[in-house]
This record gives C-alpha cells, structure tokens and sequence, in this order.
C-alpha cells in the first residue's frame, strides 16, 4: 500500500542516537519533519542532515521537529550526529519494519549488485498524525527550503 497525502502516519516505536525510545504517539501534538535516509557519513546523507541543521531554527519557529530515520545503529548514529552538530535525533530502524511501512525500502543496484536500500524521502506530519506531505526519492539540494515551505503552508491552512 502506498501511502498519500491525508493519510494516518504508520505508528513507530524506534530507539535514538541516545538510546532512548521515540514513538509517533509521544509526539503527538507536535507537527514532525521525518526524514529517512540511507546511511551516515555517506557524501549526499551527510549534506542532508547538514541542511536540516542549518535550517533547525526555522522549523522548530514553526512548532516542527526534525527526526532522521536510517538502518544505521545507535553508536553510528552518536558518531554522525557529534561529528556534524546534529541538534535533532536519529532514529535505528533495525528490523526496516518502519521504512517498510513509509515504503521507502526499494531495489537499489550498485557496481553491478542489487539489493535492498533506502530511498531518500521525507514526510511532513502534523499534530494529529495525519501525513501533509510527502518527497520521494529525494535530491538533497534544495530539500529543506521545500520542506520548509510546505510546513508554512499547512501552518497557514490549520
């Protein structure tokens, strides 16, 4: 099932950076910027993660916080989140059950080998879990303007 604007966010329940357990429940009443990505350290993850940084004063004036979601493991992300300032919390989505739910888990190839990876994508959720916009297959440049230009938006609509 692919999931549309208007839809209920699938619920998660994921530990973070700092081994504490981050679930949709316990933000609710809060608008949420979640955004999932491949894997730390890697060149177009790391600017991602520098762009929502660099622009966390922005979203968080408008009642948003920022999630990253990615396969990586607690201590990964610590490193990643230390080496770059990282002001939000990154999530260890072990099993993929929740990029599977966003449906964000596709078939990548790389040098001639296909497997199973995660494609850059962001959701927009508002204050009572309901999805108000969704990127797939992000390209990092420019994304979090966009983001934050729909969060104006569905600010001004509420």
């Amino acid at each position: 099932m692919t999931l549309n604007v208007g839809d209920k966010a699938p619920p998660f329940n994921l530990v973070s950076d700092q081994d504490q357990s981050v679930s949709l429940d316990s933000l609710c009443g809060k608008k949420i910027i979640l955004y999932f990505y491949p894997k730390n350290n890697t060149p177009g993850c790391t600017r991602e993660a520098c762009d929502f940084r660099d622009n966390i004063h922005q979203f968080e004036n408008r009642g948003a916080i920022v999630l990253g979601i990615s396969k990586d493991n607690p201590a990964s992300h610590r490193k990643f989140k230390e080496k770059y300032h990282l002001p939000f919390p990154l999530l260890f989505d072990e099993t993929g059950e929740v990029c599977q739910a966003y449906g964000v888990i596709n078939k990548k190839s790389l040098f001639g080998n296909t497997f199973l990876g995660i494609n850059r994508s962001t959701f927009l959720i508002d204050e009572q879990g309901i999805l108000r916009a969704i990127w797939r297959k992000v390209k990092v440049v420019g994304h979090s303007e966009a983001v934050f230009n729909a969060l104006n938006k569905s600010g001004s609509e509420a």
